[in-house]
């Protein structure tokens, strides 16, 4: 599993979106027995400090201690550091196995040979992704081609999977048919900024270039972005579920 988000684990903590109440909702709608969960790669532990709401107790895990050091602190989620593909957790351990954002990082086989292993019997597994943001007609064209062009040579190879909504990603579950859904954010033109920058993409260029290339692409938007005001910003959340 790669870690490509401890050096700007800050802006990730501080920019990145929260997921919509409708995808725990349908989640948990397959979850009659909330014992214990884990997320892997809780990253700031955003989904964690969700699911310490529904379980008795929530692990969550990552290769990052800077992204865990940013994690939201709840009295019955323990963050500790660990490979998604090896873990310290008893067989038969979990109820629910949640990877938001994430899955395209691992070594699917050992992970999903994990997940089954830390699993109680008919556990559900989800796993989530979203997409490259919406906005407008106007300003949709100048973030895409930034996504492809201008530091597009800075993504990992294995980015194409959340481009392909985790369509092809091995899935050795009896999978759960499930919906789309989307993220919505009502951002300043800053606050927007402030997402491009906790692109790993985007640390890429810079650890290339020596400069940031989000205020040239903010200089672009701008037109289309009054000063000060805040505009609707949408992300489409793609899930894949199944049962252990």
């Amino acid at each position: 599993m790669k870690d490509l988000f401890s050096r700007q684990s800050d802006l990730y903590a501080r920019y990145r979106p929260t997921y919509p109440t409708e995808l725990f909702d349908f989640i948990l709608e397959y979850v009659p027995m909330r014992r214990a969960a884990w997320d892997c790669a809780t990253g700031n532990g955003q989904v964690a400090s969700v699911l310490s709401d529904y379980f008795t107790t929530v692990e969550a895990t990552d290769i990052s201690e800077k992204q865990l050091a940013e994690a939201i602190p709840r009295p019955n989620v323990h963050y500790q550091l660990s490979p998604a593909e090896t873990t310290p957790f008893e067989a038969g351990t979990f109820d629910l196995v949640t990877v938001g954002q994430a899955l395209h990082w691992f070594d699917f086989g050992p992970f999903f040979e994990e997940v089954k292993r830390v699993s109680r019997p008919g556990a559900l597994f989800a796993a989530w992704g979203y997409e490259l943001l919406e906005i407008s007609p106007e300003v949709d064209p100048l973030i895409l081609d930034f996504y492809e062009n201008i530091v597009g040579p800075f993504w990992a190879p294995e980015r194409k999977h959340i481009q392909e909504k985790y369509r092809n990603i091995p899935f050795p579950l009896q999978e759960i048919p499930a919906p789309e859904f989307a993220m919505v954010k009502n951002w300043t033109l800053e606050e927007l900024g402030g997402y491009f920058s906790s692109w790993s993409s985007v640390q890429g260029y810079i650890s290339q270039y020596g400069e940031n290339p989000v205020p040239d692409l903010i200089a672009q938007i701008s037109p289309f972005w009054p000063a000060g005001e805040v505009i609707t910003v949408t992300f489409p959340v793609f899930l894949r579920m199944g049962r252990v």
